[in-house]
């Protein structure tokens, strides 16, 4: 049976492993959040939210999400009573498949559509990271 390990705690971050596999985060004592690579294999493990495509570029890039990029054409966002500030979801983009990112609510998907300008979601890990590319040297 495989052990669950912490066997990385960097500033504070910590990573929780099986074998060379990273399952999940933890930022100070902030909550555990499964990684990308875990919501790839477990894909209702967290709740969801769309980008539009153009969005895609810069969440690739390390940006976080900006309103507008959750609100137009192409994006999505729950019905109302939608998701609260400061949960964990796995971000989507128009016409893919898989995830490419986990963030947090830094509003509420109702104060998003409301406002919709500023910060939405705040990035934990997306496609291409230090993350995703510390999966393979371990």
């Amino acid at each position: 049976m495989p052990f669950l390990s912490t066997p990385i705690s960097v500033d504070k971050l910590s990573l929780y492993t099986i074998g060379s596999e990273i399952l999940f985060t933890q930022k100070h004592t902030d909550e555990v959040i499964p990684t990308l690579a875990v919501v790839h294999k477990y894909p209702d493990v967290l709740p969801a939210v769309r980008v539009d495509r153009g969005a895609i570029k810069f969440i690739l890039g390390g940006a976080n999400i900006m309103c507008p990029g959750l609100t137009s054409k192409g994006a999505q966002l729950p019905e109302a009573p939608g998701f609260e500030k400061g949960q964990v979801v796995a971000i989507y983009a128009e016409g893919k498949q898989h995830a490419l990112a986990v963030g947090i609510l830094t509003m509420s998907t109702e104060e998003i559509k409301s406002v919709n300008k500023g910060i939405g979601i705040e990035l934990v890990s997306y496609l291409g990271d230090g993350l995703w590319t510390l999966k393979d040297s371990i």
